[in-house]
Parts: C-alpha cells; sequence; structure tokens
C-alpha cells in the first residue's frame, strides 16, 4: 500500500499518526491548523483541554483565566508544576510557556483576566471554538448567552468529586445549556470541590471528551458532534447518554428561542465570586483604572509582607492573603464570606 503524498507534506509531519485517523485526515488536520480556539479557564479541566489541542495543532489558543497556582492545584492541573508554584504565576502565563515548549508551531495568547460582560466580546473575536474549563455556572451561563448569540459553537464540562458531564452546543442546531438548565444554582444548593472533593481521573475523561468534541467541529465533521448530555461517575462505574432533541425542539429556551441574554448584556451575574475550591473570595472592579503594582508595594510597606512579580502583587496580613492584579481584580484568601473580603480589601487595599 502506498502513502497519499499529502501524508508526507512537512506541515503535518508531527501530527501524522492523527492524519491516518480516517476522520481527521490531511484536509481535517490543515483544517484544525487554521482554527481559533479559546479556552476558557485554565485550572483542571481547561489544562487537560489546552494541553490535548496543542498537540493536536490547533493553530491559535487563546487561554484566558483570572487566577493563580497554588500547590494543591497540582494534584489535578496537570500543566504545571512545583516551580510554577513557587514563582507564584498566574496560570495563564505557566500555561503558555508549557505549551510553548510542547508545540512551538501555533500561537498562543495568554489572557489574566476575569470573563465577564464587559471582556467576553474581546476575547471572543475570531474564535471558532468556545471549550469550558471554568469552576462556575455564572460564567457558563455568560459563556452559552455570547456563543448561542455569535453563532459560536461551544463545548460545556463540569466535575466535582468523581462524577463529570458534558456537552456540545452547535447553536441553531442543538440544545443549549439553558435548554437543559432554566438558570444558574442558587449558591450552596450544589456540591463543590470543597465539599465533596475532586478526583483527577475524573477531570481527564470529561477534558478529553471535551478536546474531542472540538477537534470534530474545527476539523470540520459537525455532523459526528455528540447530541447528548454524557454523564460519567468513574467510582460507581456509571455512564450514561441523555438525549437532548427533545428539549430544542419541543422548549421554549428564553436564550436559543426567545433571544433573551441577560449574563451577555449585564442584567444577571455579579462581580464577587466564592472561587471553587479556595476558601477564597474575588472582587472585580469593571469600572476602575489599573493598578500601579509598584505604586501598590509602597503604599503597603511595612503592612504585611509582600511579594511581587510583574504579573500580580501578594499581601499577607493577619490571616488573609490578598493577591491585586494589574486590572484591579483582588483575590483575598482566608474567607469564603464576601462581606468579610470586601471589608478586608477595604481595609489593606481601599474602597
Amino acid at each position: 500500500m502506498t502513502d497519499s503524498p499529502e501524508l508526507h507534506d512537512p506541515s503535518l509531519a508531527r501530527y501524522i499518526r492523527q492524519v491516518r485517523y480516517p476522520g481527521v485526515g490531511a484536509e481535517g488536520q490543515r483544517r484544525l491548523l487554521a482554527a481559533r480556539a479559546l479556552v476558557c479557564g485554565c485550572g483542571a479541566l481547561g489544562s487537560v483541554l489546552a494541553n490535548t489541542l496543542a498537540r493536536a495543532g490547533v493553530g491559535h489558543l487563546r487561554i484566558v483565566d483570572r487566577d493563580f497556582l497554588e500547590l494543591n492545584n497540582l494534584q489535578r492541573q496537570v500543566l504545571y508544576d512545583e516551580e510554577d508554584v513557587a514563582a507564584g504565576l498566574p496560570k495563564a502565563v505557566a500555561a503558555e510557556a508549557k505549551l510553548r515548549a510542547i508545540n512551538s508551531q501555533i500561537d498562543i495568547e495568554a489572557i489574566v483576566a476575569d470573563v465577564d460582560h464587559t471582556t467576553i466580546g474581546r476575547l471572543l473575536q475570531d474564535v471558532d471554538v468556545i471549550v469550558d474549563g471554568t469552576d462556575n455556572f455564572e460564567t457558563r451561563f455568560l459563556l452559552n448567552d455570547a456563543a448561542v448569540k455569535f453563532g459560536i459553537p461551544w463545548v460545556y464540562g463540569g466535575c466535582v468529586g468523581a462524577e463529570g458531564q458534558t456537552m456540545s452546543i452547535l447553536p441553531g442546531e442543538t440544545a443549549c445549556l439553558r435548554c437543559l438548565l432554566q438558570d444558574a444554582p442558587p449558591p450552596g444548593s450544589t456540591a463543590t470541590c470543597d465539599t465533596a472533593g475532586i478526583l483527577a481521573p475524573i477531570v481527564n475523561v470529561i477534558a478529553s471528551l471535551q478536546a474531542c468534541e472540538a477537534i470534530k467541529i474545527l476539523s470540520g465533521h459537525r455532523e459526528a458532534v455528540s447530541r447528548c448530555l454524557q454523564v460519567f461517575e468513574l467510582w460507581d462505574n456509571r455512564m450514561r447518554q441523555v438525549g437532548l432533541d427533545s428539549l430544542r425542539e419541543t422548549g421554549n429556551c428564553p436564550t436559543c428561542r426567545q433571544g433573551d441574554f441577560p449574563w451577555l448584556e449585564g442584567r444577571r451575574g455579579s462581580h464577587t465570586v466564592v472561587l471553587c475550591g479556595r476558601n477564597s473570595v474575588q472582587l472585580s472592579y469593571p469600572d476602575r483604572h489599573a493598578v500601579s503594582l509598584d505604586a501598590l508595594a509602597q503604599q503597603l510597606q511595612g503592612v504585611g509582607r509582600i511579594t511581587r512579580n510583574r504579573f500580580l502583587l501578594r499581601l499577607e496580613v493577619d490571616k488573609f492573603q490578598i493577591t491585586v492584579f494589574p486590572d484591579g481584580r483582588a483575590i483575598v484568601a482566608g474567607t469564603d464570606d464576601m462581606t468579610e473580603a470586601r471589608t478586608v480589601h477595604a481595609r489593606y487595599i481601599g474602597a
């Protein structure tokens, strides 16, 4: 048997095992190399997603994450190591360095920012697919609003304990997230990594399914995309698929049927959020100007222990650790009470 000449194309050489798979082929690989993906969140799911898509040859990866690395992330966040934690790096920045070493032929764009209604527009510019590496439903409903409005496919995923689920949304073709869930679950009503823990294998399973769905979409095979909600429970060895066609056909979804986009328009969602598994609260101030970390370091001299790099400044005082980013966001560790977090921030950083 003689190989197709396309298999000897130098631009495809590193992907030859993937090209040999009939579902991708040389044409599918070229589509991947020309594609642009937004990896929204680069923690547990997002680090597996970014790693897999970079190795698959997705030509441009835009990675956005608001958080920095901690030691307990390493149990499940596969891109990072102890040196990244010791350096106090934001996850997006550490991921960018790792991914450039993995595949120097693609473009990696790291953005340290919160994803909200004020930033989502520029983050989605020119992307062909969105993959969900977030840890909260407010952001997922925002992604759903934006994806449906702008006609961008997106792949939802979520994990807690040993259970995870994923579904693919093709706007205009399949049910959307709001077809499945009318609203974000109230705080405290669902298990989190804090309350139920998280096993790394379920993260790898769900993120791998998400990545495969993204590869189908980007390689030009939307017909192969799953039309089901897929649910896996690895500890008790349970799997199921839930068909979603009837939700779109018989429902009257406020988003994909009525064109209501409250999260995208800023009518829903908050700028303060308790971070999953962190005993921390993020405070965002989208209307404020950028923060000078140099000036803030001078202001805080003598208040507590200060560490900083060009990406963030960290103040350790009393039982709290306050991390401030140049865009004005702050993460207050040592409490999961929003009121207390705002008080601490106002006391040391300013109202």
